[in-house]
């Protein structure tokens, strides 16, 4: 098995359709197939052998994606660190991942020169480096067959945050992400017809695995942006050029604030949110303006993408979907003890898709199952029919005075205002509360907020130590580059700030 041979299918099933839109540039499956086959053999003439770690760190683009494939079909493993990291990190994640070869940009040139020892990083490639793309190339030979390797070798690792912020590398076997990508197909009713929007970055596991691997899976398109653009985003859809709109909560909520927006979406069919759990008023919005729902999923970079689908047949705002697949759900007690449906606790997942396990970590991977059950992390519900729904991130519960407070819930109440654009609920040291709940809160554009206005509202609706002792307003609140909300960092610069006076 090796997940580079669903590339290999389509070139026969579509080679005259694209696989990859990039700006004016358009390329074929068979064109593209015959690229990575020169990247593969290229990759084998520079002495990679299958098992070996390959890097990539660099933005979007469709050299990037060759060389990913390249790797897979020579055999290797795709470690893909993140375009942003700084050189404290590359340093840290090459010293944990050992890569033989690294595709990168100019700019991450000189951080992973001075990494380089007996069989780690002796080939730099990209564009600016000192093995061009094109001279990799060159090297190679347009007719190379997929190595094959055992379902459960490792086919790629991707890299999430601990809780102590320290990344864990996830090690993603072939068997893993083919089951993940064949439920995303399965349930998006994905085709050969559809255009998938890709600005998400290829490091994090919703822009590999859900858009780009899936999408060439079933024989797609990508619609590619090297990285978020709002306007280059509403010129490809309202051309026509995006059937499948790809998006994180927060665009969503950019999006909603633009006039006409139903006949700038286009050709759009499907609408799909991913990297944080999506407040339900913006959903009753969004179907409000557009007619189209925005479907969710539930997944995390150890399930490879999807565990459960909020799905055509049944859309329920506020759930995250019933399991896909043969995957299964429960929900547990912090001991391991099964939760009554309906009762709330720690999601716990047995699937196919999850994760070997984490790299060089065998303390931290056996703490993140109970037996066969991965433990998500996550505090959720099963409620009727199946459907799973997300209370909240374990480590994001706020204790105040002794009672846990969950901030989904007062962010889900503080995003029906109309004033209130983007919030995030966090806790902050308090002498006397433990933590004090606070409410952090960007406004709409030519809208004002009464804070003592608001809080009258919540009181209305939650219990007296739900209600943030205070709120802030900011102009900004800060994000990773998947989009996700950074609650950790928005508390370390308060808390900085808060110091420095």
């Amino acid at each position: 098995m090796n997940i580079a041979e669903n590339l290999e299918r389509s070139s026969v099933y579509f080679p005259d359709r694209p696989v990859i839109r990039e700006g004016d540039r358009e390329i074929t499956y068979s064109q593209f197939n015959g690229l990575v086959n020169r990247a593969a053999s290229a990759l084998a003439r520079l002495g990679v052998q299958p098992g070996d770690h390959v890097g990539l760190c660099a933005p979007n683009s469709a050299e990037w994606l060759v060389f990913y494939f390249g790797c897979l079909k020579a055999g290797a493993v795709a470690v893909t660190f993140p375009g942003l990291a700084k050189s404290d990190e590359v340093r840290s994640l090459v010293s944990l991942t050992g890569p033989r070869v690294i595709f990168t940009s100019e700019a991450k040139l000189d951080d992973f020169r001075s990494l380089r020892g007996p069989g780690i990083v002796e080939h730099i490639i990209g564009e600016g480096c000192e093995l061009e793309m094109q001279a990799l190339l060159d090297m190679g030979t347009g007719s190379f067959r997929a190595v094959d390797r055992d379902r459960s070798d490792t086919a790629a690792v991707l890299f999430t945050g601990g809780t102590t912020g320290i990344p864990k590398g996830v090690m993603l076997s072939h068997e893993n992400i083919n089951s993940a990508i064949h439920n995303v197909v399965f349930n998006e009713r994905s085709n050969e017809h559809d255009r998938a929007l890709c600005f998400l970055p290829f490091h994090h596991v919703f822009g590999q695995m859900h858009i780009m691997n899936a999408t060439i899976l079933s024989g797609g398109s990508l619609e590619l942006l090297p990285t978020f653009d709002l306007e280059r985003i509403v010129d490809a859809m309202a051309a026509g050029r995006v059937t499948k709109l790809y998006c994180v909560p927060t665009v969503y909520v950019r999006l909603l604030s633009l006039e006409g927006l139903k006949e700038k979406l286009g050709s759009v069919r499907y609408c799909f949110s991913a990297a944080a759990s999506m407040a339900s008023e913006v959903v009753r919005q969004w179907k409000e303006k557009t007619g189209l729902a925005i479907h969710e999923a539930y997944g995390m970079t150890e399930s490879a993408s999807m565990v459960t689908f909020n799905h055509y047949h049944r859309h329920v705002v506020g759930s995250v979907g019933t399991t896909v697949g043969t995957v299964e759900v429960q929900i547990r007690d912090l001991d391991g003890n099964l939760k009554p449906q309906g009762e709330e606790g720690e999601i716990c997942i047995r699937a196919r898709n999850i994760m070997k396990g984490y790299l060089n970590a065998p303390e931290e991977t056996r703490s993140a199952f109970h037996g066969e059950w991965f433990r998500s992390g996550d505090i959720g519900l099963l409620g009727e029919g199946g459907h799973l729904y997300i209370v909240d991130r374990l480590k994001d519960m706020i204790i105040t005075g002794g009672e846990n407070v969950y901030p989904r819930e007062i962010e889900e109440l503080l995003y029906t205002r109309p004033e209130i654009q983007e919030c995030a609920v966090i806790g902050l040291p308090d002498k006397e509360w433990g933590e004090r709940v606070t409410a952090i809160i960007t406004t709409r554009p030519g809208q004002s907020l009464d804070t003592n206005e608001l809080k009258l509202f919540l009181k209305s609706r939650l219990s007296p130590f739900k209600v943030p002792k205070e709120f802030r307003m900011v102009s900004d609140i800060p994000k990773s580059q998947a989009g996700k909300l950074l609650k950790r960092e928005l508390k370390r610069q308060i808390e900085d700030s808060s110091t420095a006076r």
